[in-house]
């Protein structure tokens, strides 16, 4: 396919109607359950991903389109997660104010901090409908306006602004349709994705954390959108996303550059480290399943089934970390202690095994255990000393 044609560059690498992908979707349908419908992945949960690819528990789940905050719930290990209602509403309403009047005042904040020399957009910049039947349908209608907006910013200097466009990603095998909160068209070619928040920008600077998280959910988005501007002449995926967030403790909208190019080169290498969901799944034994209408001991010997990789920062990011948690101590698994500690202890996988190494019962020539003796007897002497 070809750009010069008019055809449209796919969006999804499966070939429609195919056995082998028949018969995984209905695999992936049996450990959903007969009756559970998928659940989309989205950015947040990508980045999420990326950041633990080693967790095969989370990659088959996320793929299969397991409901995790429900499966958690019938483990008895429910994950305090989402936002208030309070806080949705509130989003959504300073969402729409910048996107009023044609999207004029979130265009004036991308020329104001990433035009780059070109001219300020007008009152006629773009605002294309990107309506479609279906991820599917929206996906492909993205992909013809990024190419139409592409077009006429390099021969009338038009800006585009895409509200709420439908972008596709390939994850571990599996389709992910994903929707930013808008991408701005520059004049030169350039694709600026724009993500609004609700937290504020107090002084011009707004909370770490929340700023890390909103560069690694962009950075999901900026790869997506590198499928199509591959095949399109001019096109370039930009590696500054514009956050905007309400300006200390009001509602006008304010905004700041946040540079990407460090998270999408995580991200991208850690999604092509994930493995196939195919791959995890035919490893399970047949009539496996993550139904949350079975007992909680059946769900709790499915999700055991499937190899995890623990570490505390998983409570910040997954709906099932608390009963993984339950699980790493359980089995006394120093990942429970965190993934540093874990890549201190080498060899040594298990709280018991590094206590017994401090107290001089690790293994010979072991340089870990012997780190652990040195350590433990340098703090009996301390507390000797103490007193």
């Amino acid at each position: 396919m070809s750009v010069a044609d008019g055809t449209l560059p796919p969006v999804s690498s499966y070939p429609p109607g195919s056995a082998p992908q028949t018969t995984l979707r209905q695999r992936l349908a049996g450990l959903r359950g007969p009756a559970v419908p998928p659940r989309p992945l989205d950015a947040r949960a990508l980045a999420a991903l990326a950041a633990n690819p080693g967790c095969g528990r989370r990659a088959l789940l996320d793929g299969a389109g397991v409901d995790k905050t429900a499966l958690a719930s019938a483990l008895g290990s429910p994950a305090p997660f989402g936002q208030s209602q309070f806080a949705i509403v509130r989003g959504n309403s300073f969402e729409a104010r910048i996107k009023g009047d044609g999207g004029s005042e979130l265009l004036r904040l991308v020329y104001e901090h990433l035009g780059g020399g070109s001219e300020p957009p007008g009152p006629g910049a773009r605002v294309p409908d990107l309506t479609a039947a279906g991820p599917e349908g929206r996906a492909a209608r993205t992909a013809l306006a990024l190419r139409e907006a592409t077009a006429a910013g390099r021969d009338t200097g038009a800006w585009t602004l895409l509200d709420h466009p439908m972008l596709a990603l390939e994850v571990a095998g599996s389709p992910a349709y994903l929707e930013p909160d808008a991408v701005v068209v520059h004049p030169d070619g350039r694709w600026t994705v724009v993500e609004i928040k609700s937290f504020p920008m107090i002084d011009g600077s707004a909370d770490a954390a929340k700023v890390g998280a909103a560069a690694r959910q962009a950075a999901v988005y900026a790869l997506a959108l590198e499928k199509t501007a591959g095949v399109l002449a001019g096109a370039e995926v930009g590696h500054t996303v514009l956050l905007v967030c309400p300006k200390d403790f009001s509602n006008l909208p304010t905004a700041a550059p946040v540079d990407i190019r460090r998270e999408r080169s995580v991200t991208r290498r850690q999604l092509d480290r994930l493995t196939r969901v195919e791959e995890l799944a035919a490893a399970l034994p047949e009539g496996l399943s993550f139904d949350p209408a079975r007992t909680a001991g059946e769900l709790a010997e499915a999700v055991s089934a499937v190899d995890a990789a623990y570490a505390p920062e998983c409570l910040a990011a997954c709906e099932l970390a608390f009963h993984c948690r339950e699980q790493a101590r359980a089995a006394d698994e120093v990942t429970a202690l965190g993934r540093s500690v874990r890549g201190e202890l080498g060899a040594l996988t298990t709280i018991g095994a590094a206590l017994a190494a401090a107290a001089g019962h690790g293994p010979d020539g072991d340089p870990t255990a012997e780190a652990l003796r040195r350590a433990a007897r340098l703090r009996a002497e301390a507390l000797e000393a103490s007193g």
